[in-house]
């Protein structure tokens, strides 16, 4: 019965833990309760009416369905060059010692740590130096930079759990590089670089500031919200876009969450 009552959270620190996610949580579901309010011009609360006629009005938007698709190539283009790049990072630096490799790690987590808005000064000075047009190639470079962060993560701790001696054995019994990678190092792999790569896309699709600095005249979908929110025409609509972009972001990251928690079940852990 003692053990019991020492396991138990003391009541104020269930109110607190409560008070803290409300104030996190509360007003990501007001976008939720104003994407369907009758009011087109201002936030009531509580709102006059609800209605789902916004949900069609988003649809039939031309500029929304652009924005989307710019958003959604960036993110797939800039994951999958994260996800080849930071794997490769994350096996020199996990396999081999070799001089600089700490400094080398430093560089490569940098990105993520610096703030945004530094990280698209520079890229927009190097663009501009380099004398390279601003494009959708700009923007995925821009995002690449620090989604290889996020691969590279898990990728390396995944890496370092992973027991040497299991490539050690297929080499020894005859496997090549190709056969070991495909049958030993892909499959402890695959769950830290699928959470890597749905962590990476969903950091993509709501980047804001970097892409400002890298963008040009297009406009991806934070970017459209952005400008929407300056100059409304249509506020619900703007809620309907950013509830579409919790919920699209919400989701890889959930996925993430449950395919990285069973990290102990990684072949040769421990030995």
């Amino acid at each position: 019965m003692r053990s019991d009552r020492q396991h138990r959270a003391p009541l104020g620190l269930k109110i607190a833990a409560a008070a803290g996610l409300l104030f996190l949580h509360l007003p990501i579901l007001l976008i939720f309760v104003y994407a369907f309010t009758t009011e087109d011009k201002s936030y009531q609360w509580p709102p006059p009416g609800y209605t789902m006629k916004w949900l069609g009005i988003t649809w039939q938007r031309p500029d929304v369905w652009e924005s989307l698709g710019l958003s959604v190539r960036v993110a797939a283009i800039s994951t999958a060059i994260a996800v080849v790049l930071g794997t490769l990072c994350a096996a020199a630096v996990s396999r081999w010692k070799f001089f600089g490799r700490e400094t080398i790690s430093l560089l490569v987590i940098l990105p993520i740590a610096l703030p945004g808005i530094i990280t698209g000064i520079a890229l927009r000075s190097a663009f501009n130096l380099a004398d390279i047009p601003f494009s959708t190639w700009t923007i995925v470079l821009g995002h690449a930079t620090f989604c290889i962060v996020v691969v590279y993560n898990n990728a390396v701790a995944r890496f370092r759990r992973t027991s040497a001696s299991l490539i050690e054995a297929s080499m020894d019994l005859g496997a090549d590089g190709f056969q070991t990678f495909r049958y030993i190092v892909l499959p402890n792999l695959a769950t830290a670089l699928l959470a890597g790569g749905m962590l990476a896309f969903a950091l993509s699709f709501d980047e804001v500031i970097v892409t400002t600095f890298t963008a040009g005249q297009q406009a991806t979908l934070p970017i459209w919200m952005l400008e929407e929110l300056v100059r409304p025409r249509q506020r619900p609509v703007t809620n309907v876009v950013a509830m579409v972009v919790v919920l699209v972001t919400f989701l890889p990251i959930l996925a993430a969450y449950y395919l990285t928690r069973d990290g102990d079940q990684i072949g040769g852990h421990g030995k």
